[in-house]
């Protein structure tokens, strides 16, 4: 095998591992011992680390699970969840199928298959321990939560192709640790995941068809779509493009189409609740109402919409006119942060759609937990922010909320800002800094350039820049 083609090691490679390993006997040998390359594979240690990830899930929630998820207390010790809340509130101790059964319950307000995961679960906790069990629900819950975290971080080592150790971030992430049992987001997350290796292996209809399975749980990976568009279009590679798209409007249509036309007004609260809802949490709308400053939501749809738009225009500027076409991933950063920033609401579950893309875009780990320690501030003042909706007397003030979401934002912009310098910095890329082009490409890995806004920018003559495609093609 090729010397490209060599896994690389954090402990070569990345400086605050190299550093930290000192610790324990330095770097990683290049001519290490076989036996002791099969015992430490990176699937076997990212396997125990979704394990310690798991354990440490129970324990954030531990005095929920044994005191009860009730206010106060569960937002003082930040543990509160959507999952056991939901259980009786739409229907699913009784019973009650998403968005056909109608009853005393609230219609559920998420996408389908968010929806058909709801029931799954509750299914399954009927049928282990009674329709009562709320506790059961929230515990068979996490069991699922961690199978699709597993997913997420075997698909996200599968597609960094020589780097799998780059999901050890995935499978350790403060924010999937704390935040990934809240609500049913890593179905989406993992649906994700699994579409990015499919295009990774160059399978556009199977990529597009487990996306339109993500878009069916939650909305955030139609975002991906422009992303994909730009490089495809700038490739000539708008074949694939649309092998993709249409799979994964195909496969979302028949998926909602059932309950579409069975019940109109029960399946799309989701969408109705979007485009009705006002400031929410963690959103920078939200903040401005604080000092003063309220939008209608007309006006307020209307403002996000645009600064979404105009976020947009700015990164097909970049994916268009950087000298070397930017990677799948760092433009996939780049639209969900984007949009988590400029959104209505950021509920601290967000966090999770952009962990796997930021491991890929930017795969350093100082960058990665500055902004996930960003993110553990933004959690904690969260649930202490929203306790003084029950003790006014024993809360984070305004103030100090306002703050945290500042440093959520700024954290997000910060990390953004570092994927941008590396698309227009090719040399100072993390993954590029051996010759690799493109692990998550899939046809886009090494493909020359057909389309660029600057030409003076794009390689010699016309001439793709040297690269070594992450995944050989028999």
């Amino acid at each position: 095998m090729s010397e490209p083609a060599r896994t690389v090691a954090p402990t070569r490679e990345d400086p605050l591992v190299r550093a930290l390993s000192e610790v324990v006997g330095g770097v990683a040998g290049r001519h290490g011992g076989r036996a002791a390359s099969r015992l430490f594979r990176p699937e076997r240690i990212l396997m125990g680390l979704l394990l310690v990830s798991g354990l440490l899930m129970v324990l954030a929630k531990q005095h929920c699970r044994s005191h009860g998820f009730e206010a106060p207390g569960m937002y003082y010790h930040m543990c509160y969840s959507d999952v056991p809340a939901l259980y009786a509130g739409r229907g699913i101790a009784q019973g009650a199928f998403p968005y056909l059964d109608v009853g005393p319950w609230q219609p559920v307000e998420y996408p389908v298959l968010t929806g058909l995961a709801m029931w799954l679960t509750g299914w399954v906790t009927r049928t282990a321990g009674g329709a009562a069990n709320a506790l059961l629900y929230f515990d068979v819950n996490i069991l699922a939560t961690l199978a699709w975290l597993a997913v997420t971080v075997w698909a996200t080592a599968r597609t960094v192709a020589r780097r799998p150790w780059d999901a050890a971030m995935v499978a350790l992430a403060p924010g999937v640790v704390l935040a990934a049992t809240i609500n049913w987001d890593m179905w989406a997350v993992g649906f994700t995941a699994l579409s990015t290796l499919a295009w990774s292996r160059r399978r556009p209809a199977l990529a597009g068809a487990l996306l339109g399975l993500g878009v069916a749980a939650k909305f955030y990976p139609l975002l991906l779509i422009g992303p994909l568009l730009l490089l495809c279009w700038r490739a000539g590679r708008m074949r694939e493009f649309w092998r993709a798209t249409l799979t994964a409007a195909a496969v979302w249509l028949v998926v909602n189409a059932p309950f579409m036309f069975a019940d109109f007004a029960t399946w799309s609260p989701f969408y109705r609740m979007s485009a009705e809802r006002g400031a929410g949490f963690g959103s920078i709308w939200l903040v401005l109402s604080d000092i003063g400053h309220p939008l209608p939501t007309g006006v307020l749809n209307l403002a996000s919409g645009l600064l979404l738009a105009s976020a947009c225009v700015g990164i097909a500027v970049v994916a268009m006119t950087a000298r070397r076409r930017p990677r799948l991933a760092q433009l996939g950063l780049l639209v969900l942060a984007a949009f988590v920033v400029t959104n209505k609401v950021y509920s601290p579950q967000y966090v999770v759609w952009l962990i796997p893309f930021a491991v890929m875009a930017r795969p350093r780990w100082r960058d990665f937990i500055i902004w996930q320690a960003a993110e553990v501030v933004h959690f904690a003042a969260t649930w202490l922010f929203i306790a003084g909706y029950t003790n006014p007397t024993r809360a984070m003030p305004v103030q100090g909320y306002d703050l945290a979401v500042g440093v959520h934002v700024l954290a997000t912009l910060w990390l953004a800002g570092m994927v941008v310098r590396d698309i227009y910095r090719p040399e100072g890329d993390p993954v590029r800094a051996d010759g690799s082009d493109d692990p998550a490409g899939g046809v886009l890995d090494g493909a020359p350039d057909v389309r660029v806004w600057r030409p003076g920018l794009a390689a010699p003559d016309g001439q793709p820049l040297p690269v070594t495609p992450a995944h050989t093609v028999p």
